[in-house]
């Protein structure tokens, strides 16, 4: 029996969930990463409820698999430390049935790339195009051999050449205006017991607790695409070292080994949602799909949505099946279908994330006085309980939609 064939493009976390999902689901998987390895080094990852929930569905417990910490509070503050809003993580525990983690990412990609069967990474594999003029793809790669495949996931980034490539006329990745920092550091004798994220005027600085002492730092200023600094440690704490305890005390410990430890990336979000995130038997996933601003912490939460929600509307990889539950005869036509529903599933989830993003970094990087002051009163007067209310349908908004059926032709 014909044992289908999914090919993913990038190893990152949603090309790793995709592809042990559709491992899980019976499919043979190989996954082209151009890097020689997987990353040792870099940064955090907050993994919200709705992602939690999602990965829980393909039998994947994040905290098992990369060490977790789960802050006391979590909260936006000012940069003399004064709280503007601050829930109690274990109420967001019993409001969403989970409370929101960090990992080290890092590790939790190499969890993913662990549970997969041996063979199924190809490591220094550049994707190059795919060939599916006859409507069964062939996935070209610059290292050979070709990859013939029932399914191609186009996981390859913000910026994706697969979407350059199959969405030519779309106007692609559009600048947020401000360059972000991203840092691991050690400081466990400072017991930091919340998740914070500090506001200025058009600079912002997060500190994620994680589980092994370390803290997962990030930090964001309003600059031209390009800037950068050449001592990066020199510019956070020329930006940051006034701010309130803990961030002097966390900064000092920045770049101490190793500057090249400090990552800076500029931000860019996709300028308009992709007509569809699928084209014949190729999908789009994660960045590659739907390249969002951080400042709701939901772009690799959005990316384990996809990957699940991708898999399971699939069929089983390894039966005839066209409903995605193991019954019926394979018309041909099922992964296409399947990947049709798939656009409808995500396409409007996705982008209103990805808008509502935009809008809440506008907030973080207002740099007028007036602005800024205003902007901190309203966020003091809004009750928690009403702030949380308004991420219920980030957090709740996770769902399996119903399987996809096709009547055998």
């Amino acid at each position: 029996m014909h044992r289908r064939h999914a090919v993913v493009a990038g190893a990152g976390i949603g090309g790793l969930t995709a592809a042990l999902a559709l491992h899980r689901r019976g499919w043979r998987v190989t996954v082209c990463e151009r890097a020689p390895e997987l990353p040792a080094t870099g940064a955090g990852i907050g993994l919200a409820p709705n992602a939690l929930r999602a990965l829980d569905t393909i039998g994947v417990d994040a905290a098992r698999a990369a060490g977790s910490a789960v802050p006391v509070t979590m909260g936006v503050r000012r940069s003399d430390g004064r709280w503007l809003t601050r829930a109690e993580t274990s109420y967001m525990a019993a409001r969403y049935g989970t409370p929101p983690i960090a990992v080290p990412r890092p590790a939790f990609t190499a969890a993913l790339a662990a549970a997969l069967p041996p063979q199924t990474l190809r490591y220094g594999t550049t994707v190059t195009g795919v060939d599916d003029a006859t409507g069964h793809p062939t996935v070209r790669t610059a290292e050979g051999p070709d990859l013939p495949a029932d399914l191609v996931v186009a996981a390859d980034g913000i910026h994706s050449p697969l979407r350059r490539a199959y969405f030519p006329d779309h106007p692609g990745l559009h600048y947020i205006g401000e360059t972000a920092w991203r840092t691991l550091v050690d400081a466990p004798d400072l017991r930091i017991p919340s998740m914070s994220e500090t506001w200025g005027r058009g600079e912002r600085f997060g500190v994620t607790p994680l589980a092994d002492g370390r803290y997962y730092l990030y930090a964001t200023a309003v600059a031209p695409a390009g800037t950068r600094p050449a001592d990066p440690r020199a510019e956070l704490s020329r930006r940051f070292g006034s701010w309130h305890d803990p961030i002097p005390a966390l900064l000092d410990r920045v770049g101490r080994f190793d500057p090249s430890d400090v990552l800076q990336n500029d931000l860019y979000d996709l300028a308009a949602p992709l007509p569809r995130l699928h084209h014949g038997r190729i999908a789009w996933l994660g960045d590659a799909a739907h390249a969002m601003a951080p400042n709701l912490g939901q772009g690799g939460c959005q990316a384990i949505e996809d990957a699940v929600i991708l898999a399971h509307l699939l069929p089983a990889g390894d039966s005839g099946d066209t409903t995605g539950s193991g019954d019926g005869a394979d018309s041909g036509d099922s992964v296409p279908a399947a990947l049709a529903a798939y656009t409808a599933a995500r396409r409007d989830r996705t982008d209103a994330v990805r808008r509502r993003a935009r809008r809440v970094g506008r907030l973080g990087a207002l740099r007028n006085p007036l602005a800024a002051t205003a902007r901190d009163l309203a966020v003091r007067a809004t009750p928690t309980r009403l702030a949380l209310r308004g991420m219920d349908d980030l957090f709740n908004g996770f769902r399996l939609p119903a399987p996809v059926r096709v009547t055998p032709g």
